[in-house]
């Protein structure tokens, strides 16, 4: 196994990919993206809280799917924001995936995001090798677009409790990735609110669970 490489990209490159876990030949993969904010031209900081939530998601992921040969990485951005029509970081998840093809050959996928990440994950899912998204109190603006979603699995937790990003907003994507024919789940966190910090093991727990699912065994 390997952990913390980074899969031959350079910081500030799109598709940026700290590799958490790897075995030597990977059947699939689970790629992590964190949030941002709305706007924000400059580059993460290297101590990025953001990015430091996921870790632990990471961890159970690689737990979870011990006996298998699924690498697990996380994605950095070339900036913090998505920045309106850029879409910045959905242009580095879609990125990233072709870094880790390169490294790894066509295998199947599955992304988690969180917040910003889980919009751009949601976004990324129109290449036929993710099969699927498990997005963590993402941030799902009306008019996403979904028709790209169809025959793909598709997990919004969401916290209704939640200010930064809205619950609501997630069940009306989940309704309209339905009405395009992707097979969508919205689940009710009972806690948590946006960071996901209290009764945090309950979404690592559940995260790790859902991706296992949507992974191809053997």
């Amino acid at each position: 196994m390997t952990a913390g490489v980074n899969c031959g990209v350079r910081r500030g490159e799109a598709g940026f990919l700290v590799v958490r876990s790897a075995p030597a030949v990977p059947a699939a993969a689970v790629l992590l993206l964190h949030g941002g904010r709305s706007e924000g031209l400059e580059p993460p900081p290297l101590v990025n809280l953001p990015a430091l939530r996921m870790r632990p998601f990471a961890t159970a992921v690689a737990r979870a799917l011990t006996r298998r040969d699924v690498l697990v990485a996380e994605v950095r951005y070339r900036h913090r924001g998505w920045n309106g029509a850029r879409s910045d970081a959905a242009r580095d998840a879609e990125a990233a995936l072709e870094r880790l093809w390169e490294r790894t050959g066509k295998i199947p996928v599955v992304l988690i995001g969180h917040s910003m990440g889980g919009r751009a994950a949601l976004r990324a899912a129109r290449d036929p090798m993710v099969r699927g998204v498990v997005a963590l109190a993402p941030w799902c603006p009306s008019g996403e677009p979904v028709e790209h979603l169809a025959g793909r699995r598709i997990y919004l937790l969401h916290d209704e409790a939640d200010r930064t990003t809205f619950a609501r907003e997630s069940w009306e994507f989940v309704r309209m990735a339905r009405t395009a024919g992707a097979e969508a789940v919205g689940i009710p966190m009972p806690t948590g609110g946006h960071a996901m910090l209290r009764g945090a093991s309950r979404w690592h727990r559940r995260a790790a669970e859902l991706t296992a699912a949507l992974l191809p065994r053997g």
